[in-house]
């Protein structure tokens, strides 16, 4: 059962999402860049991609966050009620991530989403929204 203590945390993540370089870094890593194949995956790798930066910054701290949850520091169906872009960041990049590398893509977030069926639920859900969105991306590149 969350608290106001968990509250006061949640409140305080949100409010770290707001820096303005991680505004700037959110920005590209959820909405600008969709890569379709292995190789465009492994060019946000690269230390010399100008956007590997952005890359890092945001899914370490997704990471990082998913710890507090994982270790008792925030009630765990708070935070996935209100941290909905980790999910979205997991589901959107697991599988090319995983083709690439071999490795689990966020390994924490994938943690705190297996331990709870109601999050499986929401991550399957918007891995479905995912591929409906990349569909139309490919449908309009096709038309273009």
């Amino acid at each position: 059962m969350a608290t106001p203590a968990d509250a006061d945390i949640i409140l305080k993540l949100y409010d770290l999402r707001r820096e303005e370089v991680m505004r700037k870094a959110r920005n590209y890593v959820g909405m600008e860049f969709w890569p379709t194949t292995v190789d465009e995956f492994k060019e946000i790798h690269k230390p010399t991609n100008p956007n590997n930066v952005y890359w890092r910054q945001v899914i370490s701290f997704w990471e990082g966050m998913a710890q507090l949850p994982l270790h008792g520091a925030v009630d765990a169906e708070l935070y996935l009620a209100t941290q909905g872009e980790a999910l979205f960041l997991r589901a959107k990049f697991a599988d090319i991530s995983e083709e690439a590398t071999g490795n689990t893509f966020m390994p924490s977030t994938k943690k705190l989403v297996d331990a709870s069926e109601k999050a499986q639920a929401m991550f399957e859900g918007v891995k479905k929204n995912l591929a409906a969105r990349r569909a139309q991306m490919t449908a309009a590149k096709a038309t273009a």
